[in-house]
């Protein structure tokens, strides 16, 4: 730990607080950190009145934290961890403006290649620093986390690469919080090898609609789940991403560890009438496909099956 950060504070607000904002967001609480949840509806209702319970595989919590649906109840803090859906990320960032001082920090922990650029255009550059996270966990009742598992991690980094002040300092608060952190100097990258994991965990997850363990047992399937993966890595390597030669090989054996009953967030979204991110996810990687002539039919597959229930599930929301 840093001798600054055991002296000084660290103000932040967790833009999204559902599964993985509210965990990471109650982790640094009980590390000292002033900590403020963006949240709505039910969910929000009940972090006011009862405060936020973890239910975690790394050990159950409760902390009372402030929480608010308006960030100008907030005010200027060191870092904003952004965790709403990839397709509320421009409509959130225009809102975020109270929470952004002239050092303000924002770190995405989204889903998508597409959230950093968003960010970008209306909170500028000096602001945005990009990231990923690796976890299982949804809100299982308002006010209520379950993280089921996964290694509950982050990669974060500026977006040019360097090694700033405050990308130290939040990985010395992470380090406090024992939170598994990694400042990454090739952001990029991360986010790519990120996507190709995501797009075949949720993507076969969803268009199955079963357990990962059932797709690992069925050959098919798991030929599938295994194209995804050379898919992405295809079009990583024509956008000139240098992501890892053994991603797939990589991937295989992380979901080969994970539990048989893993489903994913798509999954959960699409079963539960809410909103998807499809585009943000197969779609942005079909977007980049087509800017490269790389030609990708399983994804093409998956979000072809799976568009009809995104179309129903932003109908109904």
């Amino acid at each position: 730990m840093c001798r600054q950060c055991a002296v000084s504070g660290m103000k932040v607000a967790i833009y999204g607080a559902g599964g993985v904002g509210a965990y990471y967001g109650g982790r640094l609480a009980q590390a000292g950190a002033d900590v403020h949840l963006i949240a709505r509806g039910e969910h929000l209702d009940a972090l006011q009145r009862d405060g936020l319970t973890v239910e975690s595989v790394h050990g159950d919590f409760h902390v009372d934290l402030p929480a608010t649906d308006d960030p100008s109840d907030i005010g200027h803090c060191d870092y904003v961890l952004f965790c709403v859906k990839s397709f509320d990320t421009e409509d959130a960032a225009r809102t975020a403006d109270p929470l952004v001082g002239p050092d303000t920090g924002v770190i995405s922990l989204q889903n998508g290649l597409d959230n950093e650029p968003a960010l970008v255009d209306v909170l500028g550059r000096d602001h945005v620093l990009g990231g990923v996270t690796y976890i299982l966990s949804t809100i299982a009742d308002p006010g209520v986390i379950e993280h089921t598992g996964g290694p509950a991690s982050i990669i974060f980094g500026e977006l040019d690469g360097d090694r700033t002040d405050r990308a130290e300092r939040f990985l010395d608060w992470c380090e406090r919080a024992e939170v598994d952190a990694t400042l990454s100097t090739d952001i990029q990258v991360d986010l790519w090898e990120k996507a190709a994991f995501i797009c075949a965990l949720s993507g076969l997850t969803a268009a199955v609609r079963l357990p990962l363990g059932e797709i690992r047992d069925t050959p098919e399937s798991w030929a599938l789940f295994r194209q995804v993966l050379e898919e992405v890595a295809a079009v990583a390597d024509a956008a000139d991403i240098d992501v890892r030669d053994d991603l797939v090989a990589h991937w295989l054996s992380f979901a080969q560890d994970l539990g048989p009953d893993t489903y994913s967030s798509l999954h959960y979204d699409m079963t539960h009438d809410k909103p998807m991110e499809l585009d943000a996810l197969h779609g942005a990687i079909r977007r980049r496909a087509d800017q490269h002539d790389v030609d990708v039919p399983a994804i093409d597959a998956i979000y072809a099956i799976l568009r009809p229930w995104a179309k129903r599930n932003a109908a109904r929301d």
